[in-house]
């Protein structure tokens, strides 16, 4: 069915594409199954979050468990986005000029928090990347809003004068 439909086209041979006009034929979705898949990974995050605060209360590994289940809701309600906009869009926004640095610290502190977690075996400073980590990951989202970085800097400074 697909030659049929690539020869209808008028393109004949796949090896004819581009790489990357390649990928984009093979992952085309509808509008709805994006939104689905965007929901579905949103929700996903949002439960592996909440299993991870829900963990954090279990003596011994309770720190670690919630590091890992947070980060992992976290990097599951991130790459979601990438339902509504794309893969490569997503990551071309991700490192714009403007939220370089945001990105940069949101996603060391995502693989910090892992480090802490697993390698250095120290269960505070795991809980406290999860908190860099939440702010780093509010600081990124909040730069998709025009102004709100701004309003949110002089909310602090009238706060803390």
């Amino acid at each position: 069915m697909d030659k049929l439909r690539r020869v209808l086209n008028g393109r004949e041979e796949n090896e004819e594409l581009g790489l990357t006009a390649q990928v984009l034929d093979a992952t085309s979705l509808s509008y709805s199954t994006r939104v689905k898949w965007f929901a579905i990974c949103f929700a996903g995050g949002i439960l592996c979050s909440l299993l991870g605060s829900a963990l954090l209360f279990i003596p011994g590994k309770g720190i670690k468990l919630f590091a890992v289940f947070y980060t992992l809701g976290n990097v599951a309600a991130l790459s979601s986005t990438c339902f509504l906009m794309g893969p490569l869009k997503q990551l071309k926004r991700m490192f714009e000029p403007t939220r370089l640095i945001a990105t940069v610290v949101m996603l060391l502190c995502l693989v910090l928090t892992l480090c802490a977690a697993f390698w250095w075996e120290k269960n505070i400073l795991a809980f406290v990347f999860c908190i860099l980590q939440f702010l780093a990951l509010t600081w990124y989202s909040i730069s998709y809003i025009p102004f709100a970085r701004d309003a949110v800097m002089k909310c602090f400074t009238t706060c803390l004068s």
